[in-house]
């Protein structure tokens, strides 16, 4: 599967929300589409769900209107959607038929991904009798009901502890492996950093970065070298190197961090001889690698600045639940 947004308008009223926004994912990777609040990502979500109609551009699929692949696609969406007095299994395989999933099928599905996701037990209980954090394993459960070839996750760790993150992890990395499309959006950078792949990031409705992010680390200068002493004394290895003449002609700053000293060089081609230095000093070293930017702190470069607000639009389906009207 491959899906290409192609220069995407969209406004509210007078809020111009994306701005000949386009970017491309593909099968077989977790793609990360980030950007701050007010920055266009749900609405790029909801354009490719066709809950919004774009005002310009394309959403294709392996080249196709998106429309043709419509229930291929699994989504989680940041505003939960459920009936909180009805039973789980009863929802799911009401969601499944929805999609043109028969019943008994639904119902399959729905116990083994409960099962999954160690939810099992709240099968016949009601959504509201439910914690956040076990409402969102069932929310997950309902994108993955009809084994979607593309999966949508909008902010999926809201109200996870650690381990049912983890088990989203493995879920996510499964599909993964499995051949599948994950288009996953979250503040949490450290999560996005840890399996997708590809990333975008939106600023104000333009796509301002994307690509591989392995890729776009390495595009940044590399003369930022992490050094962990041996013996664990970071103050006294500091000042040995300030103190040595060999290495006054390479290095530039050296700061004592929490996990070892942060030593800046004058030219990244100079790395072989930095650590040839280091290791005639006699002092055993446990770590020697290159700083990369955190996905964090390359986000703050690029989408910094105070974003716009992004405006809601007029929107019956969502005030009804996004598939149809709630009831008690």
């Amino acid at each position: 599967m491959r899906i290409e947004l192609d220069r995407i308008n969209k406004s509210f009223g007078d809020n111009h929300v994306l701005k000949d926004l386009s970017f491309s994912a593909e099968s077989g990777k977790a793609f990360g589409l980030l950007g701050r609040n007010g920055s266009g990502k749900t609405t790029t979500i909801r354009i490719i769900m066709e809950i919004f109609p774009m005002d310009s551009g394309t959403v294709t699929i392996n080249g196709d209107k998106a429309k043709k692949y419509i229930n291929k696609i699994g989504y989680l969406p940041e505003e939960r959607g459920l009936y909180p007095k009805r039973p789980i299994l009863e929802q799911m395989v009401y969601f499944g038929e929805l999609r043109g999933m028969k019943a008994a099928d639904a119902k399959r599905n729905a116990e083994i991904l409960l099962k999954k996701l160690d939810a099992e037990e709240y099968l016949k209980r009601k959504l509201d009798t439910l914690s956040k954090g076990n409402q969102q394993k069932i929310q997950l459960a309902i994108a993955l009901l009809t084994e979607p070839e593309i999966l949508i996750l909008d902010e999926p760790f809201s109200g996870l502890d650690p381990v049912n993150a983890n088990v989203l992890k493995s879920l996510v990395s499964e599909m993964v492996a499995a051949g599948k499309l994950v288009i996953f959006s979250s503040h949490q950078m450290s999560n996005v950093e840890e399996f997708c792949d590809d990333i975008c990031i939106i600023n104000k409705g333009v796509n301002v970065l994307e690509g591989n992010l392995a890729k776009i680390k390495r595009a940044y200068p590399r003369n930022r070298i992490l050094i962990t002493p041996e013996d664990g004394d970071l103050e006294g290895f500091s000042k040995r190197i300030q103190a040595s003449p060999e290495l006054k002609a390479l290095v530039t700053d050296v700061t004592a961090g929490k996990r070892g000293c942060v030593v800046t060089i004058k030219d990244e081609k100079d790395r072989a001889k930095l650590f040839a230095a280091v290791s005639s000093m006699g002092v055993g070293v446990d770590a020697f690698q290159v700083m990369e930017p955190t996905l964090e702190q390359i986000f703050i470069e690029k989408a910094g600045d105070a974003p716009d607000e992004e405006k809601p639009a007029e929107e019956p389906a969502r005030r009804a639940g996004l598939f149809g009207r709630r009831r008690g």
